[in-house]
Formats: C-alpha cells, sequence, structure tokens
C-alpha cells in the first residue's frame, strides 16, 4: 500500500513537473510573442491615421459657409487643444479610469472578460480601453469575434507604441460616434448645442461623454432621461477619479440645458457658387468626388458674403414670386478675376443646373462693346457718325442678305453718333460698323477679351446672336473695366489639407490685350446708356433704371425674343445678369423683359455703398471735350446739350458745332436732357425696354 502511494506521489510530482514547465514554457511563449508583436508593431511604424473628415468651404473672410455632403455623417478633426478639459476628463473616466497608467490593455478588465467569454463559450464581454476603442473606429467594424479581437490588439500595440496618450486620446475624441450623423466631438457639440467643443461646459461634457455607450439610447435630444441617467454615472466616475468634487458634480448634474432640437436642413447662401468651386477642385487639383466629400479640406473661396446676400435678396425681391422665369448673376473683381457672388437659378432645391455657368444664350445688343472696341481700334471715334434707317446687307461675296431691324421699327432717318448708337443700341450703326472695319475684327476682339464660345464672322454677331454664358460675358466685360487687362475668372484662394499643409495657392495672372485708352474711352461711352443727353429717336436704353443709381457705372443691355440682359462695371466690381425661360420661351410680358435691367440696377447700387460715385480714372494717352451728342462736334453755347467726351489723345473733334453755331462751349449748362421733338411716341417707348 506504501509502495502504491509513492508510486502516487511520484507520479504527482512528475505531473506538476511536467505542468510547470508547459505552464513556464507557456508563459514564456506569451511572453515571447507579446514582445515580438510588439517589437513588430514598433517596426511597423505608426498605422495610417485617415479618419474621414467633413471638407469646409469659406468665403473670402474665412466664415464657413458650406460643407461638402457625406451622405448624412459630419465629420471635424479639432486638436485637443481645442477640446474643452471637461470633455477629457469625463471620457477618460467614464470609459478607461486608466488611461494614462496602461499601455493600450487594462489586464484586469481583460481577465475578466476572457473568463466571462469562456464560460459563455462566447466573445460577449467588453474591456476595450480607449486605445482599443480608437484602433476599432479606425480600422474595424464592430463585430464581436476573435479575429477582430486580435487585429484590434495589434493595432492597439501599434498606436501605443507610436503615438502619445495625448494624441491617442484626440483621435478617440474626433472619430467616436455620438448619434445622428455626429462622429467626434466637434461634430457632437455642434449638432447638440450649437457651438465648438472648446466651449463645452463641465454640465454639457459629461452629458455628451455619456452618449457614445448607446448613442440610440443616450442622445439627449430624443432620449433626455436616459441621458441624465448616464450623465449621474458619469459624474460620479469623475469624482472617483478626483477630476470633480461632489459638489461641483451636483451643481453640473442640477444646470439646466438647451437642447437644439430641431436642425433646419443646410442651406448654403451660395449653392450654385458652391458648385462651381468643387468642379474647379476636380479640374485644377485633380481632387475626386470622394476627396472633397471626406478628405477634410478646408477650400478658401472668393465668395464676398456681402454681395452673395445682396445678390439673393434682389433676385427675390425683383422678379414675382409666382413667375417661371429664370435669372442667373455673376459678380466678379476685374482686377483680379475673383468671383464674389453667383446665382445660377431662383431655387437650388428644385433644379441643379447652373445657368450662370453651363447655360449658353444670345446676348443680343450686349455683345456691341466687342464690337465698338474694334471700330474704336479701326478709325472710328466717339463722334463718328452713320444714317439710322432700314438697310438691306449684302455679304458673302452678295450671294446672302441681312435685314436686321430696329427695336419697335424705330429709326433716326439719318446720322446719329458711335456714342448715341451703343446708348440708344442701335442695330443698323451696328452691322453698318460691323461690314466697315471687317467682320473678323469682332470674332478676333470678343475672343481676345475672354469670350470662348464659337463665334462666326457674319452680320448677324454685332447684335448677338451667338450663344455665350454669363460667366463669359462678366470676363469679357472685366477686361474692359481693367483697362485691357484680361483676368480668368477664380472662385479658389487656397486649399489646405487635414495635416494643416496648403495644397493649392491662387495667384492672380492678367495679361494685357487690349489697349489701355481706348479701352477707357469705350467705358465712358458705356456711361451714355444712363444719360439722357443721348436721346434722339427713343431714349436711351437705361433710362428706365438710371434712377436708381447713384454711381457712376458703364453698361449695356441686350434683349432678344427670349433673352435679357445687363452687363456693366465700375472698375472695382463687373456684374452680369441674364433673364430668361430655361426652355427659351419668348419674353412675351412687360416685366420679362424689365427685370435684368432693375436686377442689375438694384445690385450694383447696393453693391456699391460706401464706395467713390465715381472711380474712373482716365490713364495716359485720353483727352475729354465738350461735344454735341447730335453732331459728334465740339459743343458751342447755342448747343441744347454738350457732354463730356472722351478720345483716345489725337482722334478727339476739332470742329465747332455747325448745326447749333454760337461761341465754344466754356461751362456744362444742362439746357435741359430732352430732346427737341421728342412728342408723345417717345414718351410712350420710356415705359420700355430696347
Amino acid at each position: 500500500m506504501e509502495l502504491v502511494t509513492d508510486q502516487n506521489i511520484r507520479r504527482i510530482k512528475s505531473f506538476l513537473k511536467w505542468l510547470i514547465r508547459v505552464t513556464l514554457a507557456f508563459v514564456l511563449l506569451l511572453i515571447f510573442t507579446v514582445v515580438s508583436l510588439w517589437i513588430y508593431a514598433k517596426i511597423l511604424g505608426p498605422p495610417p491615421i485617415k479618419v474621414p473628415q467633413t471638407t469646409e468651404f469659406l468665403t473670402a473672410d474665412n466664415k464657413v459657409f458650406a460643407e461638402a455632403e457625406h451622405g448624412n455623417q459630419n465629420r471635424y478633426w479639432v486638436n485637443i487643444n481645442h477640446i474643452s478639459k471637461p470633455v477629457t476628463q469625463a471620457t477618460v473616466a467614464v470609459e478607461d479610469k486608466r488611461f494614462y497608467h496602461h499601455h493600450g490593455f487594462d489586464i484586469k478588465r481583460i481577465f475578466g472578460s476572457i473568463v466571462a467569454d469562456v464560460t459563455s463559450f462566447s466573445k460577449s464581454q467588453g474591456a476595450s480601453t480607449l486605445t482599443m476603442q480608437y484602433a476599432r473606429n479606425l480600422y474595424l467594424s464592430n463585430d464581436k469575434t476573435w479575429k477582430r479581437k486580435f487585429l484590434e490588439m495589434f493595432y492597439t500595440m501599434r498606436l501605443e507604441s507610436n503615438y502619445s496618450k495625448k494624441d491617442i486620446l484626440e483621435g478617440y475624441l474626433n472619430t467616436v460616434y455620438y448619434g445622428h450623423g455626429a462622429y467626434g466631438i466637434q461634430a457632437a457639440s455642434k449638432y447638440y448645442f450649437d457651438k465648438p467643443a472648446k466651449d463645452l461646459t463641465l454640465a454639457e461634457a459629461s452629458l455628451l461623454a455619456g452618449v457614445p455607450n448607446g448613442p440610440s439610447y443616450f442622445a439627449p435630444d430624443d432620449h433626455f432621461d436616459n441621458a441624465k441617467k448616464r450623465q449621474r454615472i458619469v459624474l460620479q466616475a469623475m469624482v472617483n477619479s478626483h477630476y470633480i468634487t461632489k459638489a461641483e458634480a451636483a451643481k453640473a448634474f442640477n444646470q439646466h440645458l438647451t437642447i437644439l432640437k430641431k436642425h433646419p436642413a443646410s442651406s448654403s447662401i451660395a449653392p450654385y457658387f458652391e458648385d462651381a468651386v468643387q468642379n474647379e477642385l476636380h479640374t485644377k487639383l485633380g481632387l475626386s468626388e470622394s476627396d472633397i466629400a471626406t478628405g477634410g479640406l478646408k477650400v478658401y473661396t472668393t465668395l464676398n458674403t456681402d454681395l452673395q446676400e445682396k445678390a439673393n435678396k434682389w433676385v427675390k425681391q425683383v422678379i414675382a414670386p409666382d413667375s417661371r422665369i429664370e435669372t442667373a448673376l455673376v459678380s466678379m473683381n476685374p482686377k483680379t478675376g475673383a468671383v464674389e457672388a453667383m446665382v445660377g437659378g431662383r431655387d437650388y432645391s428644385k433644379d441643379q443646373y447652373n445657368l450662370a455657368v453651363q447655360a449658353k444664350r444670345q446676348p443680343g445688343s450686349s455683345f456691341k462693346p466687342f464690337l465698338y472696341y474694334a471700330a474704336l481700334r479701326n478709325g472710328f471715334t466717339p463722334s463718328s457718325t452713320l444714317t439710322s434707317e432700314p438697310t438691306t446687307f449684302t455679304y458673302d461675296d452678295g450671294h446672302q442678305t441681312y435685314s436686321p431691324e430696329n427695336y419697335g421699327g424705330y429709326y433716326a432717318g439719318g446720322p446719329i453718333t458711335l456714342m448715341q448708337a451703343l446708348a440708344l443700341s442701335d442695330n443698323i450703326f451696328a452691322v453698318k460698323t460691323h461690314l466697315a472695319i471687317g467682320m473678323d475684327k469682332l470674332v478676333s476682339t470678343a475672343h481676345k477679351m475672354g469670350i470662348s464660345s464659337p463665334l462666326s464672322a457674319i452680320p448677324s454677331l454685332a447684335l448677338g446672336t451667338k450663344e455665350v454664358s454669363v460667366l463669359e460675358m462678366a470676363r469679357a466685360y472685366s477686361t474692359i473695366a481693367n483697362l485691357g487687362a484680361r483676368v480668368s475668372p477664380n472662385y479658389i484662394t487656397k486649399v489646405v489639407n487635414r495635416e494643416g499643409d496648403v495644397i493649392y495657392q491662387w495667384h492672380p495672372e492678367k495679361k494685357q490685350v487690349l489697349d489701355k485708352a481706348t479701352s477707357f474711352v469705350l467705358s465712358q461711352m458705356m456711361t451714355g446708356i444712363f444719360d439722357p443727353k443721348l436721346n434722339d429717336y427713343t431714349t436711351v436704353t437705361g433710362n428706365s433704371v438710371k434712377d436708381i443709381l447713384t454711381h457712376k457705372v458703364a453698361a449695356k443691355t441686350g434683349t432678344t425674343n427670349t433673352d435679357s440682359w445687363m452687363v456693366g462695371f465700375t472698375p472695382k466690381i463687373t456684374t452680369a445678369v441674364w433673364v430668361g425661360y430655361k426652355e427659351h420661351q419668348t419674353l412675351s410680358t412687360y416685366p420679362d423683359s424689365r427685370y435684368s435691367k432693375k436686377l442689375w440696377a438694384n445690385y450694383m447700387e447696393s453693391a456699391l455703398e460706401g464706395q467713390p460715385k465715381n472711380s474712373f480714372k482716365a490713364p495716359k494717352g485720353v483727352v475729354k471735350a465738350w461735344v454735341d451728342p447730335d453732331t459728334g462736334k465740339l459743343a458751342t453755347d447755342a448747343c441744347p446739350n454738350a457732354r463730356l467726351t472722351y478720345y483716345v489723345k489725337g482722334t478727339e473733334p476739332t470742329e465747332y458745332c455747325d448745326k447749333h453755331h454760337g461761341t465754344p462751349y466754356k461751362k456744362e449748362k444742362d439746357k435741359g436732357a430732352d430732346k427737341k421733338g421728342k412728342g408723345l411716341i417717345n414718351k410712350i417707348l420710356d415705359l420700355f425696354p430696347w
């Protein structure tokens, strides 16, 4: 019996020795494995951290006006220094109280979790530290499987071995989900409290810190009572961790909080502009839609909030709410090309097609300034005269004819000056000029000024029969405003990536394509559409809106059967306005054809508020003279009207008016703006656009 007992003892000892060896080997193997994994994690270096982040679009004064859409998600990354201290303390206290003392794994919690998992034959218990949760947020799903858990642990090692605790906590707070599409504390703070994360109070922070445990159950806007119960747990955890006192916890819990419960659909003040910006990000920087939507970019734009709001305001006020008519507006800085305001349609929610950029329509007489610049460079002056009468033109070596008409069938029946022809929008004068200088001149001049659409050297081109975009017209007119220096329209000034690196910087460029003196002379002729001194067989085309304007502006109207335009500028701002039906319907009603003028004039007057009444300055090579608008000759004191007119030096008139004999005009005398003989017909015509 004793022999048996001794034998059993030896067996037990032998088994224990074996068990110790196996256990020791297992422990050594485990240590070796952990150390090897840790070394491997260190060798691999920091794992790539590319969290989807919302791209923000900023105005010229660096204020966010829109965000790129990414489903219903909002994601922002903020430096931990821009997150209030109560947020970090509350999060650590309730989620991982030993966060600053472990290396990514809370051994006590892990062993407790393993025991529970083994006994239940499943992976059901959680022991995740903040680092483990951060790893899951970055790289893994929420599946409760052993494979996912192993990968989570490995990524945790990589994070802990390559990043500081401060970096890890920052990453966690920027990736954790708070419900309602809000990823990260900044998005949550904006969603629930309409404030940045740096301004969250203890009461607000402790409420939000409890949400990630179950966003659908603890979201304070939908389940406030549940959120308050969770807040109590968070505050007690903060007390236990010695972050706050019991008194501070009680005060925070009892503090009244205002939770945002209504979140109106975000509406950009410039949705069409935003689309144009995104398109430029594609074309200029080669960014994909995904890069833009989730790249966390800061896109600094040229948008002027004040001008955009004024544009939106006048579109709503001028056009009747029940009208189906559409409009487009582009306002830009002629010196740089910065597009400062854009309207691509009346209701973006109904139609995203950008009528300012994508659509092309006939510009009508608003195309004439390009013609008259070419004329001024080819022997014409503001005083040049041609007869305004019904005319049939032959071209193409006599094989074709063209018979344009003046609006309403009215003609001077005699000679008028170029300055009058532009102000009255005389079609006969325009076509005669076009043919006289050579039809190719208008094509080359328009392209030189910034028109990129195809143009044909045909007689009707003088009357704007070839379709162009609103943006093109704004660019071309800006060339005149900029004294012949052409710039390219631009929407983006700078793009900064999520790391804070500038990946694009705009440098305005200009090219001198026109003569400075001639450009200035043309601009001064274009102020004549508001000057009654140029009235003749009809009134100047800007007569109906001249009283709205208190600043000196240069402009031209344009009207076709389906399109109504007004384009104009000062040296500091160019604005192009188009009004018409998207389906090319005829502008049949009185208001339809007037909208473009009223919209342009009201917008420009408000845009120029606070600026000098006259900002035009003549360059070298320009002279001025008091001229009789009828004859184009130097005015005498007998002339009923004398207009201060600018000329390229050497082209100014030298003869005095022989229609109104008198002594040379010395001082402007307003002897009445209305032309002699203006009767009932012309007074009626004042009511209609030209």
